[in-house]
């Protein structure tokens, strides 16, 4: 390792100090060793007492991601040091909590505690201004020498601000003042859908790296969360009225040897033989907790409970709500390897009985005051209907409601719970097959089997969010696939396809594309045991889907944009442990 001399008082910029650091770290750090995963908060810790002893000033010149819509650079810079003070212009309750969020992360970036309403010295002030001529979530930033005013027509806009300073600061803890550049910016979103699916049912995560995801997608300004509760693999939510759901149907046991098998997962537990028991599940009040935490980020968490497919783990639990109503255990690694006796494992709710749809009504309800949500999602997809063919109930049912066939069967399913969830003032969501045998009035489609649902679905006027597989499905690899971790098949979705993609197809014209509402990402975890991994499948593309669903379109520059990701967002990553696909990463100059 080389070795460098920094004097303090040489003249030497600091950032030169932190790239000479970071410059002699191991190639290897961020890309694989374990090790240093485990060591990462002593790195962390280590570095920022380097800072401390050198007492450096930290300037910062990160670029914000996503672009902002409108951004003009000044002379000059505003120091944020132990004389600035946080303002908030009104008695708003919500300015009020941003105020003291903003206090805490730049207590927590920095060390630095600003007091708050202080009448003297340079100022941070937080405003609502409702004549702004801004989307909801709009912003204006002004930088000058003696003041930073973050102005927006709504608290969630004031966020955005507060996330766009909060670029320019290090990914280093430091006591000492920080340094921001002059400038004016005024930004809004393009899309109002900006999502991220985490699929918990294939592998689970703890409250805690839900809420590092949360503060990830909020650093990026994506607003929603859409939580994959339930599948065939694991039920992850507690319902009181159900207690199997989670007593049984949050585990399974898992085959040694299978790719998805992972030994050391915090959630395996040994049996008496050589299979091992993985599982788990957020209890009432740890949702209650991510929704809450969320909110506070501007993030709207939408949970889906899949229906009527994708319900192995449920039958497990209460096989009764099957057709064939066969007892069975969990599917575990089998399932994914594709050995499944279809005969003796359930898939399907019964859609010819009453017990199901009464069992589910009574489920959502309990999900609904957890979350406060406009949306349900009822998932909807890859339904195997052979059950039903078999079914006498099904059949019946079919004839009684003048059905034209097993289609026609699931648009029935759907539309009574859409029915129960309008009771409820909630509104359905649900993946493009629902729109097999008839869309419910007023569901709305996630068209993910690429853009033909969604194109359909705006066509008919019914709202649409996007979130093709190809390219926007996390889980399939980046680059590769020599050389990278086992990933979802189909298509190479690397950074450059993420960035490109635009959530309004051409197939649809001025009118029909008010109907999208954004889009979203996917990661399905069949092959994402940990932490670590999940890390490196988001990021940097996360980055990249922001600007995509953020960013005027028009503007789009990938070389640009991947210089901006070299201006200290993949350092802040390093410098705190985080994976990430390192294909673009170089050392920046700051």
């Amino acid at each position: 390792m080389q070795i460098f001399n920094f004097n303090r008082n040489s003249g030497a910029k600091s950032s030169e100090f932190l790239q000479a650091i970071l410059r002699n770290l191991p190639p290897n750090l961020m890309h694989g060793n374990k090790k240093f995963l485990i060591k990462k908060k002593i790195f962390s810790n280590s570095l920022m007492l380097l800072l401390l002893l050198f007492g450096i000033t930290i300037t910062v010149q990160a670029q914000l991601i996503p672009a902002p819509l409108k951004m003009k650079k000044s002379s000059g810079v505003f120091e944020i040091d132990k004389n600035t003070s946080l303002q908030f212009s009104s008695k708003n309750d919500s300015l009020e909590e941003m105020t003291i969020y903003f206090q805490k992360q730049v207590k927590r970036l920095s060390g630095i505690q600003l007091p708050v309403n202080r009448t003297s010295g340079k100022t941070i002030k937080l405003e609502i201004d409702r004549n702004l001529d801004l989307k909801e979530e709009g912003y204006k930033l002004k930088i000058s020498t003696d003041r930073i005013v973050i102005s927006a027509p709504t608290v969630a806009g004031v966020f955005y601000g507060v996330q766009s300073v909060l670029q320019y600061f290090p990914g280093i803890r430091t006591n000492e003042k920080i340094t921001l550049p002059a400038m004016e910016i005024t930004d809004e979103p393009a899309f109002a859908w900006r999502g991220m699916m985490l699929d918990v049912s294939r592998h689970f995560y703890s409250v805690e790296t839900i809420k590092e995801v949360l503060d990830l997608m909020a650093f990026y300004k994506l607003n929603t969360f859409h939580w994959h509760l339930t599948d065939n693999e694991g039920w992850r939510l507690e319902i009181k009225k159900y207690p199997k759901l989670t007593s049984i149907g949050a585990w399974r046991e898992e085959i040694p040897g299978s790719v998805f098998y992972k030994v050391d997962s915090t959630y395996a537990e040994p049996l008496s033989g050589e299979p091992y028991r993985y599982g788990g599940y957020y209890t009432q009040e740890q949702a209650r907790e991510v929704v809450a935490y969320a909110a506070k980020r501007n993030i709207t968490v939408i949970p889906e409970i899949e229906m009527p497919g994708h319900s192995a783990a449920a039958l497990a639990a209460y096989p009764e709500f099957s057709c064939a109503q066969p007892k069975q255990d969990p599917p575990g690694s089998n399932l994914w390897n594709d050995v499944t006796d279809t005969e003796n494992m359930a898939f399907n709710y019964c859609a010819g009985e009453e017990a199901p749809f009464l069992f589910l009504q009574d489920v959502l309800v309990e999900v609904m005051d957890i979350f406060s949500s406009e949306y349900i999602h009822i998932g909807g997809d890859e339904v195997d209907k052979s059950y039903w063919e078999k079914c006498e109930s099904c059949q019946q049912r079919i004839k009684q409601e003048n059905l034209k066939n097993e289609k026609g069967l699931q648009s029935y399913f759907i539309k009574r719970m859409e029915n129960f969830l309008q009771e409820n003032n909630r509104k359905l969501l649900g993946w493009d097959e629902i729109l097999e045998g008839g869309l419910a009035p007023n569901a709305t489609v996630m068209s993910w089997q690429g853009e033909k649902g969604g194109i359909a679905a705006a066509k008919s006027g019914h709202d649409v969010v996007m979130s093709p597989s190809d390219p926007l499905y996390f889980n399939r690899y980046q680059a590769g696939p020599e050389g990278e971790p086992q990933a979802g098949p189909y298509s190479i979705n690397t950074l450059k396809r993420v960035y490109n993609y635009k959530p309004v197809p051409e197939a649809l014209n001025a009118n029909e594309a008010k109907y999208v509402l954004g889009s979203q990402f996917a990661i399905w975890t069949e092959f994402i045991s940990s932490v670590e991994h999940l890390e490196y499948m988001l990021l940097p593309r996360m980055l990249a889907f922001s600007e995509a669903v953020w960013s005027n379109s028009k503007d789009k520059n990938f070389t640009e944009f991947t210089r901006r990701l070299n201006m200290g967002h993949y350092t802040r990553w390093k410098t705190n442990g985080v994976r990430f696909h390192p294909e673009f990463f170089e050392q920046s100059e700051y």
